[in-house]
């Protein structure tokens, strides 16, 4: 079984390197362990105009399990993880966050949740772990479930944390679906999950907790609304598609 991570960066010539680095090593060792035969660890600049293009593509050429995916420019972390889903040849992938906030060793859990359960797309949510939200202020937490919650009403189901940057799903899928998708920022994870709901996908949830906080570059009354905005036209057009099927 082969396994593909990807990783959107955008100017993260901070950490990038040291991200690479950490993949490999865990995911050597799940090779080790026979947790997955093989990996792929794409990484897609979504537009960077830091060092980051250049540093990726000295890892890709050192490491030929690497693959560097550059362009410019800048079109948003939905259109980069589909990009990336889109070269993909795992028969496994997942896409999580350049700083790694989850830790590396929700990437064998996540696998072994996936083959245990027989579900085709696995969310990571903060909610359902008993420590997922520690190191929030309780205002930032009180606002992140708020928000959650009213992203769930409005797009019509139930996860418990439809917005963690921690998903994974089998290739087929994960592939099929990201095909049809079409919105580029914060709510393509909406989108995915509209879609797979359509679609008739088991959805199984995992509990992750945040292990390494960075200030979050979301603007909660406008992001809000362009997230609503967007439900909205996602909403509208599986409805158009699911009267041609």
């Amino acid at each position: 079984m082969k396994l593909s991570v990807i990783i959107p960066a955008y100017n993260e010539e901070a950490i990038v390197a040291d991200t690479a680095k950490a993949l490999l090593g865990a995911l050597d060792t799940l090779v080790t362990q026979g947790t997955v035969d093989s990996f792929e660890l794409i990484f897609v600049s979504d537009g960077s105009s830091d060092n980051t293009p250049s540093l990726l593509q000295e890892a890709a050429d050192a490491d030929a399990r690497i693959r560097a995916c550059l362009y410019k420019p800048n079109r948003g972390k939905g259109y980069a993880v589909r990009y990336g889903v889109g070269v993909s040849t795992g028969d496994l992938l997942l896409y999580t966050d350049c700083d790694l906030a989850y830790g590396t060793d929700v990437i064998g859990e996540a696998v072994r949740h996936l083959s245990d359960s027989g579900a085709d797309i696995l969310v990571g949510s903060r909610a359902i772990h008993p420590e997922g939200y520690a190191g929030y202020t309780p205002l930032r937490k009180f606002v992140s479930v708020l928000y959650l919650r009213i992203l769930g009403i409005a797009a019509g189901f139930r996860l418990s944390d439809s917005q963690a940057g921690f998903k994974a799903m089998r290739g087929d899928v994960g592939r099929t679906i990201f095909s049809e998708c079409q919105i580029d920022r914060f709510a393509f994870d909406l989108e995915m999950l509209m879609r797979a709901q359509q679609a008739g996908h088991f959805v199984t949830e995992m509990p992750v907790k945040v292990v390494y906080h960075r200030k979050s570059s979301i603007h909660l009354v406008r992001d809000s609304f362009r997230m609503l905005r967007d439900i909205v036209r996602i909403k509208r057009e599986l409805r158009r598609t699911s009267k041609k099927a």
